[in-house]
């Protein structure tokens, strides 16, 4: 029997869902790929990408044959870059190691590069059905609310007691909706600020609600002060063309081009980094030109601004990837061919412009 709150829950999500491309035709692969791009992520900024992907990898083994360059491409203005790198491991094991079949147990989908226990649950049962909870940010939020949970939601604690709230609500055979529906819920009505509860089908159960602290919920711990860096790049042309380097496979935008430099030292001007940086990546000197501008980009944990400058090559010494992954050279034409984070693309993309701008 369904408890008054998932009776609800539900009948508010069969009037309310959204139609997603994911959930017209909700293959095992299409909701790997979905639930791994939607994580911090909102829903509404992943559908161009989620749709672009499934056109360039309409299955697990075309995801899994494909380069990683070309992972990164379709990848490239989504973010937090890593998941890409994983959604791709993940087909190449799935492929080597679960014949090209996407495992629906939750042990096995744990085992996956980038799946942890809300995607695995999320999988399980939207996928295949299995009667799993799921916890992402707007279930939390929607429980912590309903439920007043009162402690920093970040905790051990918490996090069983939410999953535990989440199984005692869950409806046998009915999982896959039900955590859509939670999902749904948080990410339309039960929002970070401003909570529109007067639109709520659970108004009536929530306890922060009746309390009136539902603005208070969820308890957050208090963040450090993120930290902020001072980075200096370096477009270092040669007639045509201009030196790009890959970033290593492993950590921040790994896999992704860029152009090289790095952070600046303490009492250290914006020419001597960048002079600095050059020799230890590349092994060797630089004269610094003109500026090509100031690019500011907030990360998960800390802020950048970023000074970009025209520089050439003092030697006839030749660049090597001592610190990068590789190095290239591409005429200015052609960046459109490499992935690239955000700063970096934008960059590439004042290049163009004065390409055309001395037309």
């Amino acid at each position: 029997m369904l408890s008054f709150i998932t009776s609800n829950l539900l009948e508010w999500y069969s009037c309310h869902a959204r139609p997603l491309p994911w959930r017209e035709n909700p293959t095992p692969y299409k909701v790997l790929v979905s639930e791994v791009m939607a994580q911090q992520t909102q829903v509404n900024t992943i559908i161009p990408y989620f749709e672009r992907w499934i056109e360039r990898f309409p299955t697990i083994t075309d995801l899994a044959n494909a380069s990683l360059q070309d992972v990164l491409s379709i990848w490239e203005g989504l973010g937090y870059y890593q998941r890409a790198r994983h959604l791709h491991q993940a087909a190449q094991k799935i492929m080597s190691e679960y014949g090209g079949e996407i495992p629906s147990n939750i042990k096995d989908l744990l085992s996956l590069p980038g799946i942890g226990r809300y995607s695995a649950g999320a999988i399980a049962s939207i996928a295949f059905g299995l009667d799993e909870p799921a916890l992402d940010g707007n279930i939390r939020r929607v429980l912590s609310r309903v439920f007043d949970i009162s402690e920093p939601i970040n905790t051990t604690r918490v996090e069983k007691r939410l999953q535990q709230l989440a199984a005692d609500h869950l409806p046998t055979r009915m999982a896959g909706t039900y955590n859509q529906a939670l999902m749904e819920l948080g990410a339309l009505v039960c929002t970070p600020k401003s909570p529109e509860c007067a639109q709520c089908p659970l108004a009536q159960f929530c306890q922060a609600r009746l309390l009136g602290v539902q603005n208070e919920r969820p308890v957050k711990q208090i963040r450090s002060t993120v930290p902020h860096y001072t980075v200096t790049a370096a477009v270092i042309k040669q007639k045509d063309k201009v030196l790009i380097a890959q970033r290593p496979l492993r950590g921040l935008l790994g896999g992704m081009w860029e152009f090289p430099g790095g952070k600046q030292h303490e009492s250290e001007s914006l020419d001597a980094c960048l002079t600095r940086e050059i020799q230890e990546e590349l092994g060797v000197t630089i004269k610094v030109g003109d500026s090509l501008g100031v690019y500011r980009h907030a990360y998960s944990h800390f802020r950048v601004t970023l000074h970009a400058f025209i520089c050439a090559l003092t030697n006839g010494d030749q660049p090597q990837p001592i610190q990068a992954e590789n190095i290239c050279w591409s005429k200015i034409s052609e960046l459109s061919n490499y992935p690239m984070g955000k700063i970096d693309r934008q960059i590439a993309k004042k290049l163009m412009e004065n390409i055309h701008d001395h037309r």
